[in-house]
């Protein structure tokens, strides 16, 4: 009889703490409900002014307020998953956003987006750094998203080449975490016969397939997200690909995290017609062509040292059609509408053939994970 009581007690206990989350959860739907009435008055306002409806420095702004307020037990990494997601829901009462990105489905830079714009945005997979580009150009998408580089194979040339006969914007960037997982239908890594994978994957784990794997034959794939719905169609096979395309695939997780370096991000781009808005925390990217004078790209880079302008990034790539000649690309710390900025930029174009700045945009604080949704 007593164990039954002390039994009966606990259950009680649990029955009104559960009661008690009820409510809870019923005061958050109601709060959330609020706002997006709210939100919806801010979206008809936007309509009559014709202001923007996705504004990435606003955001940045929410996630900062919201994580520096947080006084625990909730985990101040998900703050930001979490109202990710509310912001989607109410900005699709405005007006769902539609979203070009290098797909297909299930790649990284679709994980990418989905962290950037949530799950409530209507997300359009192309084939191509370029069809990105041209979806928004021709207004058929309100940004694109695309990557940029990797930390450890190095900087995606193809997306800096749009931006030669591109006049979209940069207005955002993400950082994500690059996690590799073995992907197959097979219960074991030791049945596995073939892997298939992106060059750019298979090159980031190169040490682990060596150690593991050193006799399986890797055959290269147009994505991961591809490689994925191979090894779902090949019972001998497996894929390196996202935990997100196992999900997709239906693909159980033979190994996790297998990517050489722990520290692997690949940073995405979001391109739109207008760059970001100034946030006291922005990177503005230029691009520009010199004239073929000794010591002209020291004379050049001086406007930004004078200044104690940082850059943060300088690449050079070949100027198309021209033998020989290149177009710099150099990432600064600070904002198009900066004064030391303006200076540094108009003192650049007297050394210059042309110089052209690719968008301001916020400086992300946060490296994205893969989420499971």
């Amino acid at each position: 009889m007593p164990g039954r009581k002390k039994q009966a007690k606990k259950v009680s206990g649990i029955a009104r703490l559960r009661a008690r989350i009820n409510k809870i959860d019923q005061a958050v739907l109601d709060l959330i409900n609020q706002r997006a009435q709210v939100a919806t008055g801010i979206g008809r306002l936007k309509q009559r002014n014709a202001d923007r409806v996705y504004l990435p420095s606003r955001e940045e702004e929410i996630f900062d307020r919201l994580e520096n307020l947080n006084k625990g037990p909730f985990p101040r990494d998900s703050i930001k998953p979490v109202f990710r997601e509310i912001i989607s829901a109410c900005r699709s009462l405005e007006r769902s956003l539609k979203v070009a990105y290098l797909g297909p489905e299930a790649t990284f830079t679709h994980i990418a987006s989905r962290e950037q714009f949530g799950h409530k945005t209507a997300f359009l997979p192309e084939q191509s750094v370029k069809d990105v580009f041209e979806r928004v150009e021709k207004g058929e998408a309100d940004f694109g998203v695309v990557p940029v580089e990797n930390s450890t194979e190095g900087v995606v040339a193809h997306t800096l080449d749009m931006f030669l006969d591109s006049n979209l914007q940069i207005s955002a960037e993400v950082i994500l975490g690059i996690h590799h997982c073995l992907l197959s239908k097979l219960g074991s890594v030791e049945r596995v016969r073939r892997i298939y994978s992106h060059s750019q994957a298979l090159a980031q784990c190169r040490t682990w397939l060596r150690r593991n794997l050193p006799n399986v034959p890797v055959l290269d794939a147009a994505s991961t997200s591809e490689a994925a719905r191979l090894a779902a169609r090949d019972k001998t096979a497996a894929a390196i690909a996202s935990a997100y395309a196992a999900e997709y695939y239906g693909l159980g997780i033979l190994a996790r995290n297998i990517e050489d370096l722990r520290n692997n991000y690949t940073r995405f781009f979001v391109v739109g017609k207008r760059g970001g808005e100034r946030t006291g925390r922005d990177l503005t990217m230029v691009m520009f062509s010199l004239k073929d004078e000794p010591g002209v790209l020291y004379r050049s880079l001086a406007a930004f040292a004078k200044r104690r302008i940082n850059l943060t990034k300088i690449e050079s790539r070949p100027l198309k059609g021209k033998a020989w000649e290149y177009i710099f690309f150099v990432e600064l710390e600070g904002h198009i509408e900066d004064r030391k900025v303006e200076e540094a930029l108009s003192e650049l174009e007297r050394t210059c053939v042309f110089v052209r700045v690719l968008g301001s945009f916020p400086k992300t604080r946060r490296i994205s994970q893969e989420v499971m949704v």
